[in-house]
């Protein structure tokens, strides 16, 4: 049986239901501050965006919403929908599960990729040429 969300002592639905006063007041200080403040023209946009993705998901069609604006906090509404955020080179997808709430949506949308180093061989370096071959 899987558990039940809960942020704060509220469920899903009553985050839903919740002003958007109401729901800044449960964040964490930096994400409440960045609110208070009130939310940048692109922050705006997308917010926009995803409103008419809710409705479009609501009607049955599935629309993707495309962003650059990682610094864009994860709100209630914005649960269930597939969102692509871009990382410096590409988009990546990201879900928007009831656990993100609160946090960046750069966050999901890693920058940086683990180095894998290859294995020496001719060519790579200097020291390399005394590397015995197979």
């Amino acid at each position: 049986m899987p558990r039940e969300f809960i942020y704060r002592g509220h469920t899903l639905e009553q985050l839903q239901n919740m002003s958007m006063d109401e729901f800044i007041n449960l964040l964490p200080s930096r994400q409440r501050r960045s609110l208070h403040r009130g939310l940048t023209p692109e922050q705006r946009a997308m917010l926009e965006k995803i409103r008419k993705a809710k409705e479009a998901v609501r009607k049955g069609s599935n629309m993707i919403v495309k962003t650059h604006v990682r610094d864009m906090i994860i709100l209630p509404e914005m649960v269930g929908l597939t969102i692509l955020v871009h990382n410096g080179k590409e988009f990546v997808s990201v879900e928007i599960k009831p656990e993100m709430t609160g946090h960046y949506l750069g966050e999901f949308a890693i920058t940086n990729r683990p180095v894998k180093h290859g294995t020496p061989g001719i060519g790579a370096s200097r020291s390399s040429m005394y590397v015995p071959l197979r």
